[in-house]
């Protein structure tokens, strides 16, 4: 008879519980070694809490099947052409608020400054004597990024909440909209035209059928050849990685997504001309998503924003200056605002003193946090604000084919709004549990 002592039975259950949950709460790309390991893996991170994309695009889905249903016109390509570029101001402005949120802060003044951008932006493109329009561009994106950057200085030396400081930017701003629009525009009633060709077609413009096929085609191969030349060098050097299946099975979803925006695009849909081709706004909102993206994850300051919304106190112990990093925060916020505010202009053909800063900032955050950026700091990504903002759109759009105002709007918004927050704090209880 064996003399071994064998560990008790509730001890083998501890350690196969701990061993369980070890699994849940690892990264599918650290432990998996196959696809199949590598989707059992996430599964499991999903049941626990960390379900990522997932609501979002379960949503997106939900949100197309019953305006689908309701209204035969939402699918079409002429209607998802128009969705395309109405979500543009919505992605950029919740890409905007990210950088804040990120940090367990928030930006309230965002709404009236991007717009306040513009309106200089309009200003010296106005004739007689119009100024080139890059330097008009320069102008209008300085002005939030500066802005911004007061405001990040008042919260970090100042120490207080930034809901207070961007409440006061927010009401300092709005009046000066209506100031400097009545000195760009007297006698106008309160708005300003766009008269630059150039920027008028970021929204009313569209790239040539070939050209869209063109841009595409190398978009998706540069995207394809980054994705599969940095998890072959990770895996080569023993680091971090999903499987070879799983890369190309991203660079596939990527090319699929790429060729359907494509043939929609390039679709007719004119009525008494031909119209056709991907939008400017297209490929502008694609290079702010991967620079701002690369920024986030492959910098130090992106990665030192993350560090200190998730956890302020062990960041500035490691080193890292959180006034600086917190100031950089507020100004890309600003930056990133200030490109809304342009393409905001290019859609509407011109700015007005009766624009609704207040609800664009509100739509912002829901873009943000419908995306999966936690509401506490430390969580979030940029491409899920491009989907938060395309669903805020949709709403939109799809209440306005079915002849619903504003008021549905807001509601439905707030509903979509309060679902992810409840999904982003029942994830984090989760994660807190295990």
């Amino acid at each position: 008879m064996s003399t071994e002592l064998q560990p008790p039975p509730s001890e083998a259950a501890e350690e196969a519980e701990l061993a369980t949950q070890s699994a849940a709460t690892a990264a599918p790309d650290v432990i998996a070694d196959s696809f199949g390991e590598y989707v059992k893996i996430w599964w499991t991170r999903v049941r626990g809490g960390e379900s990522g994309a997932l609501p979002v695009i379960l949503g997106l889905v939900v949100i197309v099947i019953y305006f689908q249903a309701r209204s035969s016109l939402f699918l079409s390509a002429g209607n998802l052409v128009n969705l395309i570029t109405q979500a543009a101001f919505f992605v950029m402005l919740g890409m905007a608020e990210v950088f804040v949120l990120l940090l367990g802060e928030i930006d309230l003044s965002i709404g009236y400054t991007s717009v306040i951008g513009a309106v200089f932006t309009l200003w010296l493109l106005a004739p007689p004597n119009p100024a080139p329009w890059p330097l008009a561009v320069l102008v209008g994106l300085a002005f939030p990024a500066v802005f911004g950057t007061i405001q990040g200085g008042i919260v970090t030396r100042l120490r207080l909440p930034s809901f207070v400081v961007t409440l006061a930017g927010y009401l300092f701003a709005q009046g000066f909209l209506l100031f400097i629009i009545n000195e760009a525009a007297p006698g106008s009633g309160g708005t300003i035209r766009l008269y630059n060709n150039v920027l008028s077609d970021i929204e009313g413009g569209a790239m040539s059928p070939a050209a869209s096929w063109i841009v595409m085609i190398v978009a998706v191969v540069l995207a394809g050849a980054l994705l599969v030349a940095r998890d072959s060098r990770r895996r080569a050097s023993k680091l971090a990685a999903p499987p070879a299946s799983v890369t190309w099975l991203k660079v596939a979803v990527i090319a699929i997504a790429g060729v359907v925006v494509v043939l929609i695009c390039n679709t007719n849909r004119g009525v008494a001309i031909v119209v056709r081709g991907v939008p400017w706004v297209v490929p502008l909102v694609l290079v702010v998503l991967v620079a701002w993206s690369w920024l986030l994850a492959r910098t130090r300051p992106g990665r030192y924003i993350y560090a200190i919304g998730g956890n302020a106190e062990a960041a500035r112990r490691a080193g890292i200056n959180l006034s600086r990093i917190r100031i950089l925060a507020f100004t890309l916020a600003g930056l990133t605002a200030g490109i809304m505010g342009i393409i905001y202009a290019s859609y509407l053909g011109s700015v007005s003193a009766n624009v609704n800063g207040g609800q664009n900032v509100l739509y912002a955050v829901a873009a943000a946090v419908i995306g999966g950026t936690s509401l506490f700091g430390g969580r979030g990504k940029m491409l899920g604000a491009v989907l938060g903002g395309v669903i805020v759109a949709m709403i939109y759009n799809g209440l306005q084919l079915l002849g619903l105002g504003a008021a549905a709007q807001n509601m439905w918004t707030a509903g979509v709004l309060l679902a992810a927050v409840t999904v982003d704090t029942a994830a984090r209880r989760g994660t807190t549990s295990t």
